[in-house]
């Protein structure tokens, strides 16, 4: 199997349309004060929401000018998405930004009108939307293809980590399913590999999961899609670290800050790109006609300073298959 075959040029998506709109088309009403909120694990400070208010500030929509932005709704834990999504539902915002799975099915539940742009592993099969182009009800937003990725990403460590006889996935038991787990052993069993889940539902769980992957003898490391290890990046990339424990991740980003090898989009990319459709809903566009876009760029990133620090060997071969190298 040529490895380049897993390269960004084997996605063609419904999605990209929303990158071309013209910045002066369908102006904001004057005088008027837009109301967004959010229902995220995703902390207001973090890298990604200041890619989103940038990018609503070159449409127009700016905070504390004509944009009014509910605080209440970031950095939360699984218990508190509930009781937050029924206060955010009652104060009637004109958009919800909101994701993963969990909490844009809580809202759904919470509201029928308020129009909702998520973020999740796979909309469709999630249940969040009737299909890509007519997501239909009120929610629309971004797909990530993670099922996909996953066993992409799995196959992109096998080949940077030759020979290596049993490696290791780390899963968010909150959204693992049983069939995505033989697709993946089932991959790694044609290649003689022996792959061991080792699944968790909480970060402070990341680390003892991390170390009895590398006691049971994994030799490398998929860590599957999931807001709970975005979110605690550090937790992770600090543990793989401790570990010496060659891994890859779902985030391009996660290379550049410190991970082995990530090979995906860009995650700052992929709120910008969900920042463009709440600029169409705030324009009266309703998200039942807005289509769930996927990402259209992804990128392979190698950290060799983090190679080198492990004692992870990576050949001429799959350097030559990276977009980006960190020497």
């Amino acid at each position: 199997m040529q490895l380049g075959h897993l390269q960004r040029r084997e996605f063609i998506t419904l999605s990209g349309g929303a990158l071309a709109w013209p910045l002066a088309a369908s102006a904001q009403e004057p005088g008027r004060i837009y109301r967004l909120a959010t229902l995220t694990g995703v902390p207001r400070d973090g890298p990604q929401y200041d890619a989103v208010f940038e990018e609503l500030r070159q449409f127009g929509f700016v905070e504390g000018q004509n944009l009014n932005v509910d605080p209440s709704g970031f950095g939360l834990r699984n218990e508190q998405l509930a009781p937050r999504a029924a206060a955010i539902v009652k104060a009637a915002p004109d958009v919800i930004l909101c994701g993963p799975a969990l909490s844009i099915r809580i809202l759904q539940q919470a509201t029928r009108t308020i129009p909702l742009v998520g973020q999740s592993e796979d909309m469709v099969a999630e249940g969040l939307v009737a299909s890509l182009a007519r997501p239909g009800g009120n929610t629309t937003g971004i797909s990530l293809l993670s099922p996909e990725l996953d066993g992409k990403r799995q196959d992109i460590l096998l080949e940077a980590v030759p020979g290596v006889r049993r490696m290791a996935v780390l899963a968010d038991s909150n959204v693992l399913t049983a069939r995505h787990l033989q697709e993946l052993q089932d991959a790694a069993r044609t290649r003689g590999v022996e792959l061991a889940v080792f699944a968790i539902a909480k970060p402070e769980e990341i680390v003892p999961a991390i170390d009895a992957a590398k006691e049971a003898g994994a030799a490398a490391l998929n860590v599957l899609a999931t807001p709970l290890f975005s979110v605690n990046r550090r937790i992770v990339l600090g543990g793989a670290a401790a570990a010496r424990l060659p891994a890859i991740y779902q985030w391009a980003d996660m290379a550049e800050e410190g991970g082995f090898m990530g090979y995906g989009p860009h995650n700052t990319e992929m709120y910008r790109q969900r920042a463009r459709m709440v600029v169409k809903v705030l324009r009266g566009t309703k998200p039942a006609e807005i289509p769930v876009e996927q990402p259209t760029h992804f990128e392979l990133v190698i950290n060799l300073r983090t190679a080198k620090a492990i004692g992870q060997e990576v050949t001429s071969s799959v350097l030559q298959l990276a977009d980006k190298i960190i020497e």
